[in-house]
């Protein structure tokens, strides 16, 4: 048997640390890929036009760790002004995933606005799975999303 050399212990231990490091990495607050909430979707239009409407790089803002597009400067302003009631719940992550327990990404098409707060969900037929039962699946959701983001989140 071979004496491991230096070398080879180094690149072992690196190894090992990123993938503890990959184990324990905590879930974005903000479903954001390439760190744009809502894939670049304007939060405050999903009130006011009733629509998901694109966001541009003319009007934007960093807020909870992510970075908002929005339609206009007004809807930007809207939103700086009062960002919980615009944002989606649940960090913009699946409405019916996370009351099933896991962090999922969404789709800007699969929306719904209830009792004034904006869900959103991984495609259209998980949304109207989800709409069966709004007021259960965001009791489970509410329940156990702040643990949920302490863990990993399903492929993009």
């Amino acid at each position: 048997m071979t004496m491991p050399t230096l070398r080879s212990i180094v690149a072992t231990l690196v190894l090992a640390s990123g993938m503890v490091a990959g184990i324990s990495q905590a879930a974005p607050a903000v479903f954001s890929p390439d760190g744009v909430a809502i894939r670049g979707y304007d939060p405050v239009a999903y009130f006011t036009e009733s629509k998901p409407v694109k966001g541009t790089d003319d009007f934007t803002t960093e807020w909870n760790g992510a970075r908002w597009k929005f339609a206009s400067a007004a809807n930007r302003d809207l939103f700086l002004a009062t960002p919980e009631k615009y944002a989606p719940q649940y960090g913009g992550y699946c409405a019916y995933g996370t009351a099933k327990g896991h962090l999922a990404p969404t789709q800007p098409a699969a929306w719904a606005v209830i009792d004034g707060k904006l869900y959103l969900n991984y495609n259209e037929q998980v949304r109207t799975r989800w709409k069966k039962d709004v007021i259960g699946y965001n009791a489970e959701a509410d329940a156990v999303f702040p643990k949920l983001l302490s863990g990993p989140v399903e492929g993009e």
